[in-house]
């Protein structure tokens, strides 16, 4: 095992992208340091995030970055290794016993691991404390987080999806050069039609016309469409109408043939059935999953096996094999069929129960076909309503009739089932009777026995008598069953017959309407196929000239624009010519009143004032720098002068509050004299 697994790893390491070049005594002479270096290396090729180099790195650090990594490539550590501080004490002192599974573990699965420390980096949630969840800003950027490792899954599962699609750069642009090349021809031919066209007369016009002639086409097709919309509404509600009918004729019938001896008797054979389901074969079924899983849980939970793993498995069952034929052939001959009396009864019961589970079988199958049968039913009706093609007039007729033989031929069946169902439960119940009399018999037979003395001796002629009765009686039912069986089953042959020949003109005029309908299809792709050709060149032709209206309204409207914008600035230089011209006639007149009025005087005079202010200004400015000084100092007087009246006030004050206690105490003595 350990020689397989260090040439396993040495394999490995030799090869691409480590290129150790070890051999098995090379590798296993390694120092621990160096040993753990190589591991370190291993896992930097998994996760480029631990290149580091072991002598730099504490190696309390080292184990908890290394056990981190491992952690998140789920790896599981061998029984012997299951303590995490063992563990982790081999991982400081680099032991051999601890680093060779996890490299022979890595090794095997690199690119697997690679992908997995890929996703981790973004898929491994941070934890938050709940205490700091109760933050709105803190809560907020946690649902940001959340939202967005989604999206990354989402994003990543569609690239998977996308590199394992089977699509080819190199196809899709041979698609994209082919698209553009008939693009340019589509051009090409556009522009020339558009020549041929323009050298008619009144080809507008004629334009024009085809132009409504097109409309009018899809108008028309709308208007069928619409039509044939409501012939399949109108249809379906027919259908809708009839299937009630029938129900409530079907429901009628029921009704009718229904008693409560019937229903009692159907409902108690459906409990019957349900309770075997839930108590007897669901059960098992359940266990024997369960079992299933937990083996294979225990597979997978254990580690890799070499070939000598294998080759030691296989000769333990050689060796169990050999055991247990061995055994059978010890009990085939210590078997003596006088002793063994309950035989026959094991046997039977082993056909019933047999019996039992094919019929149990038979039933799931059923009803999954059932429920298969009702889920087409429910899609054609949907189907149907969303105005898909339905089955009309003589084949629906036909559907119906043969739906109808089908119903008598299932209730027919189910008939025979629940019959089947009812002798099966009086056999069970015979069986359990006989098999408590018997043990009452046998009981009562050992007491007698033990009472004698000659327990086990007495009774066997009897007991070969019985035996010998029983199996006579069993082989003449036995016969009998098999007669009915056989009546049975010609009489289903027969029956099958019938059904094949009343079926045989139908299924031969179906064969002629598949055939008809083939045709019709073939012709309809055809005629689908010309069509949508004659359609794309005509709406290519379309959209070249409505892009070519719209390009002209555009340039239509930018010259709109243009133009109130030239006769808005006309506008303005007209105002602004007709200004100046008033301006020089009052400027050039003789008359002093007409002078005053211009712009220039208004602005002249404007000019004065505001140099005559800013002359005042500068006056009162110069005044206010030179007298600066001394007003500061004065300020700075009344402020002195305040705040000594201030003091003075205080000490005023106080003096008087002094003095009231003063004259209070010599009142309180003079009353203490008087006292």
């Amino acid at each position: 095992m350990m020689s397989e697994q260090l040439k396993f790893i040495v394999e490995q390491l030799n090869k691409e992208p480590f290129r150790k070049n070890f051999n098995l005594v090379m590798f296993d002479s390694l120092e621990p340091m160096q040993l753990l270096q190589i591991f370190n290396d291993v896992l930097a090729e998994i996760d480029p995030k631990q290149s580091i180099d072991i002598r730099e790195e504490m190696p309390e650090q080292t184990v908890k970055r290394m056990t981190l990594l491992l952690g998140m490539l789920k790896y599981k550590p061998p029984d012997n290794m299951a303590d995490v501080k063992t563990f982790q004490q081999g991982l400081v002192t680099g032991s051999k016993s601890v680093i060779h599974p996890i490299l022979h573990w890595l090794l095997q699965r690199v690119p697997d691991l690679k992908k997995r420390a890929y996703l981790a980096r973004f898929l491994v949630k941070l934890e938050v404390p709940a205490e700091f969840l109760h933050d709105d800003i803190i809560s907020d950027t946690y649902n940001q987080y959340e939202e967005l490792v989604e999206s990354f899954k989402m994003y990543h599962k569609q690239c998977e999806q996308l590199r394992t699609s089977g699509f080819s750069t190199a196809e899709i642009r041979r698609d994209i050069s082919a698209m553009e090349e008939e693009k340019d021809q589509l051009i090409k031919r556009v522009e020339r039609l558009k020549k041929r066209v323009e050298s008619v007369s009144n080809h507008q016009r004629m334009l024009e016309q085809a132009r409504q002639l097109r409309v009018e086409k899809e108008r028309e097709e709308s208007l069928a469409h619409q039509k044939q919309q409501q012939k399949n509404q109108l249809f379906q509600a027919e259908q809708r109408v009839l299937r009630s009918h029938q129900q409530l004729k079907d429901m009628r019938q029921s009704a009718a043939d229904a008693n409560p001896e019937s229903l009692t008797r159907r409902l108690e054979e459906e409990i019957k059935i349900n309770s075997y389901m839930v108590s007897e074969k669901l059960p098992k079924e359940l266990e024997s999953l369960r079992r299933t899983v937990q083996y294979l849980q225990k597979v997978a939970a254990e580690p890799a096996m070499g070939q000598s793993n294998i080759r030691e498995l296989e000769d333990r069952i050689k060796d169990v094999d050999s055991q247990i034929n061995l055994l059978i052939e010890k009990k085939m001959l210590r078997n003596d069929p006088i002793d063994d009396k309950l035989t026959l009864y094991r046997q039977q019961a082993s056909i019933i129960s047999r019996k039992k589970e094919a019929k149990a079988e038979e039933l799931q199958e059923a009803r999954e076909a059932l429920a298969t049968a009702e889920r087409e039913m429910k899609q054609r009706h949907s189907q149907s309503s969303q105005g898909e093609e339905v089955v009309r007039g003589d084949e629906l007729k036909r559907l119906v009739a043969k739906l109808r033989s089908k119903g008598t031929a299932y209730k027919k069946r189910r008939q025979e089932l629940s019959e089947l169902k009812a002798e099966y439960g009086v056999l069970q119940r015979t069986e359990e009777i006989l098999r408590q009399k018997h043990e009452a018999v046998q009981e009562k037979l050992q007491a007698v026995e033990v009472e004698k003395g000659i327990s086990g001796y007495s009774s066997t002629q009897e007991e070969l008598e019985r035996v010998s009765a029983i199996k006579t009686e069993l082989d003449e039912k036995k016969g009998r069953t098999l007669d009915d069986m056989s009546e049975m089953v010609k009489q289903l042959n027969s029956s099958i017959v019938e059904k094949k020949s009343a079926l045989a003109p139908i299924i031969k005029e179906l064969r002629s309407l598949r055939q008809r309908r083939e045709e019709l299809s073939q012709e309809y792709s055809e005629k689908k196929a010309q069509y949508e050709s004659c359609a794309a060149g005509l709406e290519s032709n379309r959209s070249q000239l409505e892009q070519e209206v719209k390009a002209l309204k555009e340039e239509m409207a930018q010259k709109e624009n243009q133009y109130h914008y030239i006769n808005s600035m006309f506008e303005i230089i007209k105002m602004q010519m007709q200004q100046a011209a008033e301006e020089m006639k009052a400027y050039v007149s003789s008359d002093p009143q007409e002078k005053k009025k211009t712009i220039r005087e208004l602005y002249m005079k404007n000019i004065a004032e505001q140099e005559s202010l800013g002359k005042k200004l500068r006056e009162e400015q110069k005044t206010v720098r030179e007298n600066h000084s001394a007003n500061m100092e004065q300020m700075k007087l009344w402020q002195d002068l305040e705040q000594l009246m201030e003091c003075k006030k205080r000490c005023f004050i106080k003096a008087q509050n002094q003095a009231a206690v003063g004259h209070d105490i010599q009142d309180e003595a003079k009353d203490m004299l008087v006292l």
